[in-house]
């Protein structure tokens, strides 16, 4: 290793503890996402906000794998929390009202954290990140997507760039670097990293991935995220040659479909034989995989979900989930009525790189029922949707809406085809019902 770089490695070498002391009142801080969120300092912030020796800071989370310290409910008088995702880690706290919300799509995060959210003095970058290689160069590892461009697109905005250097983070390839002159102090950790175990498939998941899997052509470029519907997805295709993968998330199953020889990525028209994504969750067979791995490179998502980008690749396939669809195609994803439950992700990205790929196809996935607290069964495809529930994808923008009883194309159709295709698809108990305020709205005769 080059002396001069680990000279300047020694000299910014703190403890945890003396890094949070670097976190000044009303300090902005912007935040990687999942394993790449630096969890040890902010709790050592969160001791220093209890003791009264810090506060009014604002802590930009994204996805948070895990709770931290500085989420207690009782210190939330004396900080502020806003995320751009309502993971299990913020969810309740979100809707108590603990936290706040900004909304966004993946792709513009950078954007909105370092220059639109008002009241906000961003003053620091924080990121979990692999050990300095022989060029003073640091990995972000499992999570390019924000971090690194925070600390890019501000110009100096920023006062410190701190890390959090752990053994355990896999060292990645493409624009997810920091460089020791950057950095004002660093600290070094022995965390395990999350994982995120395989969820199950249902029946129901089973049915709409093969209705899917079905659509998928040879050479196909690939978005898949994690849950039951996408699992299903990628398990049934390994009968496809030659995908490729442009995905803001990378997940074991995408490793299995590589080791299965089914992606190549030698077919894609943008970044060629090349994975590219913008954070990975999963299990350590995913983090040891993309660990020094060529094949893989990851970038902001400003840059992997820029639909610009996503439509250079021909024949992009996009499969995302939503909580419920109105007669329209309006796609409410992120809450339950008014009550926030996600975020809204990359889901717009991708359907609006769709619409501009040559071959280009996105789904939206739902399960055409779901049951409430109290065992009572409601169709999931709704006349209209609740009231406040929160539209991520429009009906200008939807292409297919997929059930376990079919398939919707929406894409160009006028507004009675389209409720006569989504009734089609809706559980047959709630057909009628829809059929009736179908024709009361007079989208039907």
């Amino acid at each position: 290793m080059n002396k001069k770089w680990k000279e300047m490695y020694k000299q910014k070498l703190r403890s945890v503890e003396e890094c949070a002391e670097l976190i000044q009142d009303g300090d902005g801080i912007g935040s990687a996402l999942g394993n790449g969120a630096t969890a040890a300092i902010m709790d050592a912030a969160a001791d220093r906000v209890r003791a009264g020796k810090l506060r009014d800071i604002v802590y930009i989370s994204g996805i948070d794998l895990k709770p931290t310290r500085i989420m207690a409910p009782d210190l939330q008088d004396r900080i502020r929390i806003v995320t751009g995702f309502t993971g299990p880690a913020v969810r309740t706290g979100v809707q108590k009202g603990y936290y706040s919300i900004v909304s966004n799509r993946l792709g513009q995060v950078e954007e909105i954290v370092v220059n639109r959210i008002p009241g906000i003095k961003n003053s620091i970058v924080m990121a979990q990140v692999s050990a300095m290689d022989e060029n003073g160069f640091f990995s972000s590892g499992t999570n390019a997507e924000v971090a690194t461009g925070f600390w890019r697109r501000s110009g100096g905005l920023y006062r410190d760039l701190i890390l959090e250097v752990n053994e355990n983070m896999p060292r990645t390839f493409g624009n997810s670097f920091f460089h020791i002159s950057e950095v004002t102090a660093l600290c070094e950790v022995n965390n395990p990293l999350v994982e995120i175990p395989d969820i199950p498939s249902s029946k129901e998941d089973e049915i709409i991935g093969q209705y899917i899997a079905d659509r998928v052509p040879d050479g196909a470029c690939i978005q898949v995220g994690i849950g039951g519907v996408p699992n299903a997805v990628t398990k049934l295709l390994h009968d496809k040659k030659d995908l490729g993968v442009h995905s803001e998330m990378l997940t074991d199953a995408m490793v299995d479909l590589y080791y299965d020889g089914v992606i190549t990525c030698s077919k894609k028209t943008f970044h060629k034989d090349k994975i590219v994504s913008s954070f990975a969750m999963g299990t350590k067979k995913l983090y040891d995989f993309i660990n020094n791995n060529p094949f893989v490179e990851m970038y902001p998502a400003s840059y992997v979900n820029d639909p610009y980008n996503i439509g250079l690749n021909d024949n992009v396939i996009s499969v995302n989930a939503t909580l419920e669809v109105d007669l329209t195609g309006q796609c409410a994803s992120e809450s339950i009525g008014p009550i926030q439950y996600s975020g809204a992700g990359g889901q717009l990205d991708f359907v609006q790189g769709c619409w501009r790929s040559k071959g280009g196809q996105s789904f939206i996935a739902i399960h055409s029922t779901y049951t409430d607290k109290n065992g009572n069964k409601h169709s999931s495809i709704k006349p209209m949707l609740t009231p406040g529930a929160i539209v991520n994808t429009p009906r200008s923008d939807v292409d297919n809406i997929v059930t376990e009883y079919g398939i919707a194309h929406l894409q160009g159709d006028e507004l009675k085809n389209r409720a006569k295709s989504l009734i089609a698809v809706a559980h047959p108990d709630f057909r009628d019902e829809l059929t009736f305020y179908a024709k009361k709205m007079n989208w039907l005769k």
